[in-house]
């Protein structure tokens, strides 16, 4: 533009309202970015506030296995011959140690181990009650050396701020090729009205 040149009020006027509508268009911008972070960080808190901490803690302190081939009797209790069937299972054995970290009861009343093979299937087995695992022992003598004290699976109550210590045994109908290849091994605590509590054992699982 010329010197001779000068700008007419309309010009002026166009001129400064879209210098107002850029400026107006930048604070919305950074509003809503702010709008939005701070959105965010209040749905983090919020979830974070939320998460509850399990109900209990654990530790596997031991975990033994007994893969064995059994045969079935050729004869009944009356002395009468019958089939006779085989077949391959592995007993694992678990001694665990819970704490009950919160400020009311906690009712035990279901133990499942669970095998993860290569492929990623699963097989799960529901842990003995205590008179379970106690005919164990007189089913199969030989293991009567590393018997040691039951966990209670019928309805244990855990008072709060409680621990306790047990084993319990898990059945499970394989081989013994399949349960050395198994990928992971797992034991899920059930408690009645809470969420379950998982633990893996941190040692490794010995053959007696």
């Amino acid at each position: 533009m010329s010197l001779l040149q000068q700008e007419s009020p309309q010009q002026r006027d166009d001129a400064a309202l879209g210098e107002s509508l850029t400026k107006g268009t930048s604070h919305l911008v950074w509003a809503s970015i702010a709008a939005t972070v701070l959105v965010t960080i209040a749905i983090a808190i919020y979830v974070i506030a939320g998460e509850k901490p399990p109900v209990a803690s654990g530790e596997i302190l031991e975990v033994w296995a007994h893969p064995m081939h059994t045969v079935t009797p050729a004869f009944d209790a009356n002395g009468d011959a019958i089939s006779q069937t085989s077949f391959d299972q592995v007993l694992v054995f678990a001694r665990v140690r819970l704490h009950n970290q919160t400020k009311q009861p906690l009712f035990l009343h279901q133990i499942t181990t669970d095998v993860t093979h290569p492929d990623g299937s699963i097989d799960s087995s529901y842990a003995t009650s205590a008179s379970q695992y106690e005919r164990v022992f007189l089913a199969y003598p030989e293991l009567a050396q590393w018997r040691a004290p039951a966990l209670s699976t019928d309805d244990f109550t855990l008072e709060p701020g409680q621990t306790v210590e047990g084993t319990f045994v898990s059945s499970f109908r394989m081989a013994r090729e399949p349960w050395d290849a198994r990928k992971a091994l797992n034991f899920t605590f059930n408690f009645r009205y809470q969420k379950p509590v998982k633990l893996a054992p941190t040692a490794a699982v010995t053959d007696r």
